[in-house]
């Protein structure tokens, strides 16, 4: 309670929370209030060290946030797996959403499986939790695309399609045009193509396109790569 109101980076935030751990050095909360100043400062070793401490004494709260954040700021994809299915294996329930709200930790534990060049398993486990998420119908916003371009990245372009056109109704963004556009390719389908191309470079420009305020997405797009696209195929004059 003491801390409320303080400012995660001040003395007294920090103070305050050292202090309940000294009154009880396995308070877990303590541990992972201090770490998050620590990572949103770019201290990841001591995040590190903090986090640590704060999934030993409570792992079923703490792995999927440390899961999570191994994935979205470190590039840790055999971390992140190792965390998600480790609280998998301790609940009987959801494991629930990464801290972003963004996705369900079993998508990101698919991206992360897609990450290390599994991407027949990434679609397994991201497949059956997009199923999972329509029934109760709480779907992610990049959950189509990033199964989309799974299936352009194995081939199955028209899998993809119908990937992409479900995300344009949900969420329809720069990338998934871009994607949408490239599978259109691959299948000589040269007027979607080219309309889904044009498409795509209007939506970034209306800044309708995948964001995130500490890391890069996966499956982001630029704006170049659109304009380099168009420049490559002349489609546009």
């Amino acid at each position: 309670m003491k801390i409320k109101g303080h400012y995660q980076f001040s003395k007294e935030y920090q103070t305050i929370l050292d202090e309940a751990i000294e009154i009880d050095p396995t308070f877990d909360y303590a541990y992972w209030a201090k770490s998050i100043a620590y990572l949103k400062s770019g201290d990841f070793v001591t995040w590190k060290k903090l986090i640590d401490k704060a999934v030993e004494y409570n792992p079923k709260e703490h792995l999927g946030y440390r899961g999570w954040c191994r994935y979205q700021f470190f590039r840790d994809y055999k971390g992140a797996i190792k965390d998600i299915e480790k609280l998998d294996s301790l609940v009987d329930y959801d494991i629930g959403q990464s801290q972003n709200g963004t996705y369900h930790l079993n998508i990101a534990k698919g991206l992360c499986y897609k990450a290390i060049g599994e991407k027949k398993k990434a679609i397994e486990i991201i497949q059956k939790q997009i199923q999972l998420n329509e029934e109760e119908k709480f779907l992610g916003t990049y959950d189509y695309l990033h199964l989309g371009v799974l299936y352009f990245e194995t081939e199955k372009f028209e899998k993809a399609i119908d990937l992409f056109q479900k995300q344009s109704k949900t969420n329809e963004l720069a990338e998934n045009q871009y994607y949408l556009s490239l599978a259109y390719r691959k299948l000589d389908k040269i007027s979607q193509y080219e309309a889904s191309l044009v498409k795509s470079k209007e939506l970034y420009i209306q800044d309708k396109k995948m964001s995130d305020p500490y890391s890069n997405p996966m499956d982001k797009i630029y704006l170049e790569n659109i304009e380099n696209e168009i420049k490559q195929h002349t489609i546009m004059k």
